[in-house]
């Protein structure tokens, strides 16, 4: 991240600077970091059958609403099941559907015996018995209330066991349902963790790693579980050693015919182990930076050429967190590829008006990617890339100040690339800047003026050709505290002619 130097140091950098430069950085990132995570997405999912049986169903469900059953209704369901016969797997059937009204399922945890007959059932040799009553229990799964959940613990090993399921569909169902429950609360948390819950995952991601439903449902199980607020202490060192990384991260590039579900929920996972205060060399040893960089760059180019498919964004996000965090963790490693300049580029202007805040975290992801690196900076001016940098400078909400610091970024490399900058037209974007109300756009601004009049000649002439040292002298003497000292500095020290005037 480029700093906000003090306005007395020259714009050619010391070894006291590049240190202060490199300790903000990680200041900035760190709290950028923290945002991202606390912005978890914890969700309760509730999958779906079949198309036709679900219309069905929805056909049932608009004419009786699934009005809730009194408890005498749930013991006589209970009892249709224990005594059923052959036409157990329908009882239980039926017993779903009813469970999808919130007072049905109070009811039914506390009718005696309940749990204790679905986790019967669930054990049973009948196949359609197990699937049916794991449904169940996935319904119970999806209810609001903490003791509905605590009350599907005991069922845990059984749900835990057939994650190895030869039946994908119940390995599925059984992986949602384990999802559901993973945020409840730290007490099912904790059991499931004693349960095994890890290494049943990483069982399953193995033996199921070509199977796209499953590897989504183990995603959205695995990232639900990585937000837990102990998850940092508790579970990720055991998510690391468990063998289940490399399979998460290879699930990182989507299926044309499936779809983006499985990356989608896959790279949510590595957005939360990067985010951890763990140390990342595990994750770019494993090739997390490289693979983000991969498919990003893959999305880019889909992108440019127009191909807006729903759910993209989705996907492109979680990427841009992970790879902006990976290059903010202070490794040395970073990507060799300059399409990826091309391809947060593309990001950042296509979502500019769809989705603005995808637009911003492209930015963010480019500042990080350019700190501290010539070569993408050069990158940038080469393949005139900064002109789109510079019409996003007329953009509130964060997108110009982010797009500043990249500049910024550009700038700190020297007169050189500061020359660039001018020849590209930066010079009267910032006169308009420099009116802005936002402070931080304003301060930023500055920082990037400093640099450039600082650099050359040809910049302090061409600022004043753009009648630019009238607008310092207003924030000299109509804002306050850090902005009002740096134009003042500025104007003392590369425009004096204009000081000595006013101060006729």
């Amino acid at each position: 991240m480029w700093r906000l130097k003090t306005i007395h140091h020259k714009a050619s950098a010391s070894a006291s600077d590049l240190e202060e430069f490199k300790r903000k950085r990680r200041e900035f990132e760190k709290a950028l970091r923290q945002a991202r995570k606390d912005r978890q997405l914890i969700s309760k999912r509730l999958l779906q059958n079949d198309a036709e049986e679900e219309e069905k169903e929805e056909e049932v469900s608009m004419e009786t609403g699934f009005t809730s059953l009194s408890s005498e209704q749930v013991k006589e369901m209970i009892r249709g099941v224990q005594m059923g016969g052959e036409e157990k797997a329908a009882h239980l059937a039926s017993l779903r559907k009813a469970l999808r009204n919130p007072e049905t399922q109070l009811a039914f945890i506390k009718s005696e015996n309940s749990m204790h007959m679905l986790i019967g059932q669930l054990s049973a040799h009948n196949a359609q018995c197990q699937l049916e009553a794991a449904r169940c229990l996935h319904q119970l799964s999806h209810s609001s209330h903490p003791s509905v959940g605590q009350a599907c613990v005991p069922a845990g090993p059984y749900l835990l066991t057939y994650l190895s399921s030869q039946s994908t569909q119940l390995t599925e169902v059984c992986l949602y349902t384990l999802g559901n429950l993973c945020p409840d609360n730290a007490v099912v948390r904790e059991k499931l963790l004693a349960q095994g819950i890890v290494s049943a995952l990483a069982n399953c991601i193995h033996n199921q790693r070509y199977n796209l439903a499953v590897v989504e449902a183990f995603g959205f199980t695995l990232s639900q579980l990585l937000q837990a607020k102990d998850a940092t202490e508790k579970i990720i060192p055991a998510v690391m050693a468990s063998g289940i990384v490399p399979h998460v991260i290879s699930a990182l590039t989507p299926d044309p015919e499936f779809g983006f579900g499985p990356a989608i929920e896959c790279s949510w996972c590595l957005h939360y182990l990067v985010s951890s205060s763990l140390d990342n060399s595990m994750l770019i040893a494993h090739g997390a930076l490289s693979h983000c960089t991969a498919v990003l760059i893959a999305l880019g180019g889909a992108v440019a050429q127009g191909n807006l498919q729903d759910g993209l964004e989705l996907l492109i996000w979680p990427l841009l967190r992970c790879l902006g965090n990976l290059l903010a963790s202070g490794g040395d490693v970073i990507p060799e590829d300059t399409r990826l300049l091309a391809a947060l580029c593309v990001f950042s202007q296509i979502y500019l008006h769809l989705h603005p805040a995808l637009s911003s975290e492209s930015l963010w992801t480019l500042n990080n990617l350019t700190a501290g690196s010539s070569g993408f900076c050069s990158g940038l001016l080469l393949l005139n890339m900064v002109s789109i940098l510079i019409q996003f400078l007329s953009f509130s909400g964060g997108i110009n100040s982010m797009a500043l610091r990249v500049l910024g970024n550009i700038a700190h490399h020297g007169p050189e690339y500061c020359v660039g900058l001018t020849q590209a037209g930066l010079l009267s974007a910032l006169c308009a800047t420099l009116k802005m109300a936002d402070p931080e756009v304003v301060t930023l601004s500055l920082e990037v003026l400093y640099m450039l009049v600082s650099s050359s000649p040809q910049g302090v002439e061409e600022f004043k050709r753009l009648n630019g040292v009238p607008l310092l002298e207003a924030i000299q003497y109509n804002n306050e505290g850090e902005q009002r000292v740096r134009a003042a500095y500025i104007l003392d020290h590369h425009f004096p002619s204009f000081s000595e005037v006013e101060s006729l």
